[in-house]
Parts: C-alpha cells; structure tokens; sequence
C-alpha cells in the first residue's frame, strides 16, 4: 500500500465516524425529545440545599410552626428570669469556667467578685470587662438582651454562689 492509496482509506474512514456521529447526536436529540433547557425551579432548589439546623448563641428564636422550643427564653411564662437567661446565655462560658469566667455556684470564685457589689457586676456584665483572670464580652455576647434581663441573670448566678 502506498502514501496516496493509505491517505484515500484513511479519509474515508473519518468522513464515516463524522458522519456516525451526525446520526447519533440527531438520534439522541429525537429520543430525548427536549431541545429547550428547563429554567430551574428556584424554590424548589433552595428547599433541598437549606441547612438541617443552626447553632444560636445567647437568646432562643422564637418557635415556627406554633411548636415548643426546647430551649427557654428569657421571656418565657412563668420562669425564673434569670435563669432563663443564664441558661440560654451566661452558661456558653459560665458553665465550664471558659476565658476565666468564674463557674456556676463556685463559691471561691465569686467571693472577690460579689466583694466589690452588685453595681459593679451588673455594670461589667452590661458593658463588659477585661481583668487579670479573663475577658467578659458586653451582655455576655448577646447585644439583643436587654440590661433588664442581664441584671437578673448576675443576681441568679451570684444567689447561687453565695
């Protein structure tokens, strides 16, 4: 076989894949029946891919749905104030002692502090503190609560230190 009968055999055989391949993207085009792209369904999209939870640090959302929420607002009917905010807010850091926060009901941690009054706590949680043992962030990092609310909580934590 020579260079020009190869070129002649070699030429035919692609214009014959070219040709294959015109015939299926034409087949494929007819079976899948649909030319146009579908826009879609935005809603739809964003239900699948939505978060199946958050993390809330300080006050509780309100429940959707009408249900209950597990976790006790600062608001809720009936129940302590304080603790109510202490549970939702002070214990992220007071529970476990975290950034030198004194613990929950540990007497000797809290005697200096409840030393220097009541004003003084209330003041440095609203408006937080820097000391030699630690950092308090402003309302314990909540801004939404109201000073109300963060003075209830410093006198529940330091009723139970006493």
């Amino acid at each position: 076989m020579n260079d020009r009968e190869f070129l002649k055999l070699f030429s035919g055989l692609i214009g014959a894949l070219v040709a294959l391949t015109i015939v299926l993207v034409i087949l494929a085009n007819v079976v899948g029946g649909k030319h146009v792209k579908e826009v879609p369904d935005t809603k739809a999209v964003a239900e699948r891919i939505k978060p199946i939870g958050e993390v809330n640090i300080g006050q509780a959302p309100a429940p959707s749905g009408g249900g209950l929420s597990v976790i006790a607002t600062a608001n809720a009917a009936g129940e302590d104030k304080g603790k109510a905010v202490y549970d939702t807010t002070c214990a992220a850091c007071h529970a476990m002692g975290v950034a030198g926060a004194p613990k929950f009901g540990d007497k000797a941690a809290w005697k200096d502090r409840i030393a220097k009054g009541v004003a003084t706590l209330h003041d440095h949680a609203i408006k937080g503190f820097q000391g030699k043992a630690g950092f308090m962030p402003p309302k314990g990092g909540n801004a939404s609560l109201p000073d109300a609310d963060v003075k209830a909580a410093v006198d529940y934590m330091v009723s139970k230190a006493k």
